[in-house]
C-alpha cells in the first residue's frame, strides 16, 4: 500500500474514532496534516478551540507562532508535518489522560511509521514525554534525544522545545523557543551525517563479511 494510502486511511479511522470520551465533545477530529516525505514532523499535545472547529493542526494563534518560526529556519507549514498526540480536543483543553493517550498512539504509530521523518520535534511537555517518559522539558527542551522505539520499529531522534502556547505566555520561554527552533537545521545536518556515516559502516561490514572489500585508490 503506498504511502498517501495509509495516511488516508488512518486519517479516515480518525474521523470516525469513538474510543475515548474525548470525541463525545468535540466538533472535529483533528488527524494531522503536512508533507508525508517530510523530514522533520512537528508533535504537539492537543487540539485547541481553533483547531477543534476546523480539523487542523495548530492554526490558532501558537499555529501563527509556529508558522513564524517556521519561516525563520527558511520552512513553511507545507514542508513538514504537524499532528498531535491526541487527535479530539479535550474538554476546556484540559490536560489529556493516559486512557486517551492510549486510545490515539495507534494512529500516531502508524503515521510516524509511514511518514520515517528523520527529526520528530515535540512542542511541550505532554509531547515530550510521550517519547521520553524520564524527560524534563526544562531540562531536555534544545536538546537531541534518541529515543529506540519498538512501535515505530527504529531509533527515533526526538527534540525537545517548548509548547508555541507557552511561549506566547511567558517571554523568557518565548526566548527559549526560538533559541532552540534556531537549531533544527544544523540538529537535522548532524542527523543526515550520522545516517550517511551509519549506512557506510554498515556496507563496509556487510561487503567484508562477503570477502568483497574494495579499496578504491
Amino acid at each position: 500500500m503506498k504511502k498517501i494510502e495509509v495516511m488516508e486511511k488512518i486519517t479516515a479511522k480518525v474521523e470516525k474514532c469513538e474510543k475515548c470520551r474525548l470525541c463525545k465533545e468535540a466538533k472535529n477530529a483533528v488527524p494531522g496534516e503536512g508533507d508525508i516525505n517530510a523530514d522533520i514532523v512537528f508533535i504537539g499535545e492537543a487540539p485547541g478551540a481553533n483547531e477543534d472547529k476546523t480539523g487542523r493542526p495548530f492554526v490558532g494563534r501558537a499555529g501563527q507562532l509556529l508558522e513564524s518560526l517556521l519561516g525563520e529556519i527558511g520552512l513553511s507549514r507545507e514542508e513538514v508535518w504537524i499532528g498531535n498526540i491526541i487527535k479530539h480536543r479535550p474538554p476546556k483543553n484540559r490536560d489529556p489522560k493516559p486512557d486517551e493517550i492510549a486510545a490515539c498512539e495507534p494512529y500516531l504509530t502508524v503515521q510516524l511509521r509511514t511518514i520515517r521523518p528523520k527529526l520528530i520535534v515535540t512542542l511541550g511537555r505532554f509531547a515530550m514525554y510521550y517519547f521520553h517518559k524520564g524527560g524534563k522539558i526544562s531540562r531536555d527542551r534544545g536538546n537531541l534525544i534518541k529515543v529506540d522505539s519498538k512501535k515505530v520499529g527504529s531509533v527515533l531522534n526526538v527534540y525537545p522545545v517548548y509548547h508555541p502556547a507557552a511561549g506566547l505566555r511567558n517571554g523568557r520561554f518565548r526566548e527559549a523557543l526560538e533559541e532552540d527552533f534556531m537549531r533544527i537545521p544544523q540538529i537535522l545536518k548532524e542527523i543526515e551525517l550520522e545516517q550517511v556515516q551509519n549506512k557506510n559502516s554498515s556496507t563496509y561490514r556487510e561487503e567484508e563479511q562477503k570477502g568483497q572489500i574494495k579499496l578504491d585508490l
